[in-house]
């Protein structure tokens, strides 16, 4: 037996977290083009119920979201994109990993979906991305979840992330990458099996290596697009105009209690909380207390 195989189902793993869900439900894949590329995403439940549209972190997936989209799909309409250079979408063909690149794929998915008047979330990469999408179109979202992420990180947790990604890319087997990804995230193996499946590919010479581009490194050596300063990304999030929700991990070495307080000032009608027991892969690490913060703005927003 593939050693792939031997990790728990969704439903399996959902129950093993705590996670509760009525329905065994199963995203349908879809894809989307815009701007050259095809963008991947999963669809979750009945169109006709209010939509969420969910962004990833770095070196994730829409699966990512897979706990928070089995609780939620029953009564909402879930699209997980895979953001250019992740998952199942296209590699970026000039390495445009940038932010002004990210934001013309969100503006041209979103315009392809027909979506209005919607709710969005976003984790870390997806979280930044998600508040200057929602700066610049106002009107347009019920509300907005950011997850542990803002105009200021911590540099410990960026040296933490840029040093797993830069390990070597490609290795021997299915377990060597299990073996890694246990050791990051403190996760049991039958976990870490279930989910890496959808993070990694066997190339022809029957190595494994991770589905992100490499070239996504490069935009992160820096620490941050020089295009958006901390002060232009505090000017987005001050520029929200609809419900918001900021939650951090209350392990997290990336984003500081501090700056999620501030966002609560600043933002027009901000919910802020810490999730316990959950270091920066929020809904990963504790999705039972991310669900019920999620549900709650989402309740509010969406009746």
């Amino acid at each position: 037996m593939a050693s792939h195989s031997l990790g728990l189902s969704l439903y399996e793993a959902a129950r093993r977290m705590g996670v509760q869900f009525t329905q065994e439900n199963e995203p349908q894949d879809r894809t989307v083009n815009a701007n050259g590329m095809n963008f991947h995403l999963l669809e979750w439940g009945d169109p006709s119920n209010p939509t969420i549209f969910m962004l990833h972190g770095v070196s994730q997936q829409a699966h990512s979201w897979d706990f928070v989209s089995l609780a939620l799909s029953p009564s909402y309409h879930v699209l997980a994109m895979d953001q250019r250079g992740h998952g199942d979408t296209d590699w970026a063909s000039d390495e445009n990993y940038s932010i002004d690149a990210m934001q013309a794929d969100i503006d041209g998915v979103i315009d392809a979906l027909g979506l209005d008047d919607f709710n969005l979330m976003g984790h870390s990469m997806g979280g930044r991305n998600s508040f200057i999408w929602a700066s610049r179109h106002p009107k347009t979202l019920r509300s907005l979840t950011i997850v542990d992420t803002g105009p200021e990180t911590q540099r410990r947790g960026q040296d933490r992330i840029r040093q797993f990604r830069e390990l070597p890319n490609n290795l021997d087997s299915f377990q060597e990458f299990s073996e890694r990804v246990q050791e990051y995230t403190g996760r049991t193996e039958e976990q870490v099996l279930g989910a890496l499946k959808y993070s990694i590919r066997e190339t022809p010479d029957g190595k494994w290596s991770w589905k992100w581009d490499p070239a996504t490194r490069n935009r992160n050596r820096a620490g941050a697009d020089p295009n958006w300063t901390p002060d232009k990304l505090w000017e987005c999030v001050q520029a929200v105009d609809c419900p918001s929700l900021v939650v951090r991990g209350s392990r997290s070495d990336i984003f500081a209690e501090e700056t999620m307080a501030k966002m609560g000032e600043v933002m027009m009608d901000c919910t802020t909380e810490t999730i316990k027991d959950a270091g920066h892969l929020v809904q990963g690490d504790n999705p039972v207390d991310f669900i019920a913060a999620a549900r709650g703005i989402l309740s509010r927003t969406n009746a």
